[in-house]
């Protein structure tokens, strides 16, 4: 994302694109299904189905409020980064087409709910927002030390439990299972979608027969000296960082040099960077 940072324009038209990703889930799933998954967006889902108000023109006087509150209890470069997407998003609600595309339900808000939440997740990757009830929760983390999650997962049931009076406890059960499904997937975005394996290896009496296979395999690895608790002898370990597909056919070649290496593996979520070699 350093690009984005020396590149204004480019960071403008990435925000639209994610922001067009959160329409999309909006007009073509959430409100065909009539499911309001908290949020300014659920709200205005609630408001059409219960009065026939449009929904762009309520979330945009929703988000409005959420910036006249931004701008008295929050600093001024949050409250532009709130601003834009505040005012960007209805446009985009009312220009972005409405329709079904799922017939079933529940198909539905699982598909719109992956689709909000990569929309979502990339706005945060970015340091943007959407606006809405998104900014409820900054104000109290700020003056009440209330963790966000906390504060805006209270505010989006809030919102959903209005699928009683609209559509009853199949919208409620559904919309709750949006919010798990895109807490989720935003969990798993925002982790880093650069997933990959990081194995520890030692042997008693083969380690160099394990580092030339690694030298021959083109195997980046790093060498720690470590000391084995029970015997007191010091020996090296070797960490090597792979990626996920490689990682059942590296562990028998390993097992192939040594079939009583001591190997550890961890997932990790993210590897920058060079190789120490």
């Amino acid at each position: 994302m350093k690009i984005l940072k020396n590149y204004q324009a480019l960071r403008y038209i990435v925000i639209v694109m994610a922001l067009e990703i959160v329409a999309i889930s909006i007009n073509f799933f959430y409100a065909p299904a009539k499911v309001a998954a908290g949020g300014a967006t659920g709200l205005a889902i609630l408001i059409n189905e219960l009065v026939g108000f449009d929904r762009a023109a309520t979330v945009l006087i929703v988000n409005l409020i959420m910036i006249v509150l931004a701008a008295v209890f929050l600093d001024r470069g949050t409250t532009a980064r709130i601003a834009f997407g505040s005012i960007v998003l209805p446009v985009l609600l009312k220009v972005t087409p409405s329709f079904q595309v799922l017939q079933d339900r529940t198909l539905a808000v699982l598909v719109g709910g992956s689709i909000f939440a990569v929309g979502v997740a990339l706005l945060y990757r970015i340091d943007a927002s959407s606006g809405g009830t998104a900014v409820p929760p900054m104000i109290f983390k700020k003056y009440f030390r209330i963790s966000p999650a906390l504060s805006l997962l209270a505010i989006d049931t809030v919102v959903s439990l209005g699928n009683l009076v609209t559509q009853g406890l199949e919208a409620l059960i559904l919309a709750l299972f949006s919010l798990v499904i895109t807490a989720v997937v935003m969990n798993y975005i925002e982790t880093g979608l650069d997933r990959r394996k990081m194995v520890y290896i030692t042997t008693n009496d083969r380690i160099d027969d394990l580092k030339k296979y690694l030298l021959d395999g083109d195997k980046g690895f790093t060498i720690m000296d470590v000391r084995g608790g029970y015997m007191g002898d010091g020996r090296e370990m070797l960490m090597v960082v792979l990626d996920n597909h490689e990682y059942n056919h590296f562990l028998r070649g390993i097992h192939q040099v040594d079939p009583e290496a001591f190997t550890i593996a961890y997932d990790i979520s993210e590897a920058h960077g060079g190789t120490f070699l």
